[in-house]
């Protein structure tokens, strides 16, 4: 995979514990479906200098990034804002998106509430709302949607169709192989310097250890690589090698 794609879910009402986020688990799950993993999640308040900072990191770090919420037209929304903040531009009414806005809103009045919806840092562009055509803006991969999952879910979906196609991979050409370790040896303290050679050696692989607890006793250490078929094989020969020459217990992860 050449881009890195991570998710910023933000609200005071979902830190606070008021509304649950029905948004990471989504996106992982349209990522996932095209071959592709969520590499990392922020969590953040409506607080717009935290944001502003937020994404300017993200933009230099060159992440395809979806931000979920904050773009509406009240006191709290403060997306908008700390977008042009990042990026050192103005806010101004995208000419786009007041289109959309007359279509949504046809023989009524455009009032200056109403145009705050398309009110976007300078130099945008939109994204296309077919719930009820009030659109988000992106700007440098980044995909700012709003909090609401039934329209947020497929203008991210559109993004990823759109822009990603090239960054797609089958999904049936990835695996995830791991055994479970036990015994005294079972702790990632004393593995280390295997994960580590694995690491380096298969650098298209990713490794993950997963230690599991009974109280305050080790019940077994979850050892695996996902990645291409024969890459995985490959590593988890040398896992295998390596762990019975060490003496550990082990078996294949159900």
């Amino acid at each position: 995979m050449s881009r890195t794609f991570g998710a910023v879910i933000i609200g005071d009402e979902i830190l606070s514990g008021k509304r649950q986020d029905k948004h990471f688990a989504k996106i992982a799950e349209l990522l996932a479906a095209r071959g592709l993993r969520l590499s990392w999640v922020n969590y953040l308040g409506d607080d717009r200098a935290r944001l502003a900072a937020t994404f300017k990191r993200t933009m230099a770090a060159g992440d395809v990034v979806f931000s979920c919420g904050g773009i509406g037209n009240t006191p709290d929304d403060h997306t908008r804002q700390a977008v042009a903040a990042a990026l050192a531009v103005d806010l101004e009414m995208h000419p786009e998106g007041y289109k959309e806005l007359q279509a949504r809103f046809a023989n009524e009045e455009m009032t200056d509430k109403r145009k705050l919806l398309v009110t976007f840092p300078a130099g945008v562009d939109i994204i296309p709302n077919p719930f009820n055509r009030i659109p988000g803006f992106m700007v440098n991969d980044h995909y700012f949607v709003p909090g609401f999952p039934q329209m947020a879910h497929p203008m991210i979906e559109w993004a990823l169709d759109t822009f990603y196609r090239d960054e797609f991979q089958a999904v049936g050409e990835m695996v995830e192989r791991a055994f479970l370790l036990t015994g005294p040896n079972a702790y990632e303290s004393a593995l280390l310097d295997l994960m580590e050679r694995i690491v380096v050696a298969y650098p298209r692989l990713r490794l993950f250890s997963l230690p599991s607890l009974v109280g305050q006793e080790r019940k077994h250490l979850e050892l695996g690589v996902e990645g291409a078929p024969a890459l995985v094989d490959q590593a988890m020969a040398e896992i295998r090698q390596e762990i019975e020459q060490r003496g550990i217990t082990w078996c294949w992860r159900p």
